[in-house]
């Protein structure tokens, strides 16, 4: 696990604060972290489909991958279907076909279906551990973090793009983080989990770099410290709520 761990801390520029580890691991806040946790799942599925379809496939493509997400939107924001059900929609039905006049097209799509097919895995499995613990999934708000992060992304091609890609770096690399430091303070069965994360999660981000670097045609050096430096900020303030990337509470 530590070689896992320590590019992704060398990466992180602040480690989770102690404080929202001790509200994270209370387990009267098991609920509301394991729901954020569900949905930020289904969250890195969907902003993977959305470059996949903005910036690499065809129309059919795209529409192929709005199917295949809908029946786990309809479950998360719908309140649609029985949760077991969304075993049988985990697999893309279509084969991607890319657009001629994008020359990356297939380095992002080979890179992000399969992204796209563990966070639905990964999403399906949460639910699996919320009904072990009884847990029934209900709406929860969003924390400003992912929001925080993109809010600076630049309003110009091919800047957008890299952006875009370096703050979906961070987003996973801190979700690895978050799991190791989380496992041993929650209950075993859930703490196997979040270690058994760390291995897709930590090739996720170092994917989403490489693409910016291959897009980018240069050095994204400076781009990675400055995102670094507003997710940072985003970790070490406080937070009205506790969530999955959530500063520490104001109410710890």
């Amino acid at each position: 696990m530590q070689s896992l761990l320590q590019p992704i801390r060398n990466f992180l520029q602040v480690e989770t604060p102690a404080g929202w580890l001790t509200e994270a691991s209370k387990p009267e806040n098991l609920e509301v972290l394991l729901i954020d946790h569900l949905v930020c799942e289904l969250k890195a599925a969907q902003s993977a489909m959305l470059l996949i379809r903005r910036y690499a496939v065809d129309e059919a493509s795209g529409q192929a991958l709005l199917a295949w997400l809908k029946p786990f939107e309809d479950f998360t924001y719908r309140q649609v279907g029985e949760w077991r059900d969304l075993a049988r929609h985990q697999k893309l039905s279509k084969h991607m076909l890319p657009r001629n006049d994008a020359p990356y097209s297939h380095d992002l799509i080979d890179k992000m279906v399969l992204l796209i097919k563990e966070e639905l895995h990964h999403f399906y499995q949460v639910l699996e551990i919320m009904a072990e613990l009884n847990i029934p999934y209900r709406n929860v708000s969003s924390s400003r973090y992912a929001r925080g992060l993109l809010s600076h992304v630049r309003t110009h091609e091919p800047a957008t793009l890299v952006d875009k890609l370096i703050c979906g770096a961070y987003i996973e690399a801190r979700s690895c983080e978050r799991f190791a430091a989380l496992a041993p303070l929650v209950p075993t069965r859930l703490g196997q989990f979040y270690e058994s994360l760390l291995r897709s999660e930590a090739r996720h981000y170092q994917d989403y770099l490489t693409l910016a670097e291959s897009l980018a045609g240069e050095s994204i050096q400076q781009r990675v410290d400055y995102f670094g430096q507003i997710e940072a900020d985003l970790i070490r303030t406080s937070d009205d709520e506790l969530r999955f990337h959530s500063g520490v509470p104001a109410a710890a």
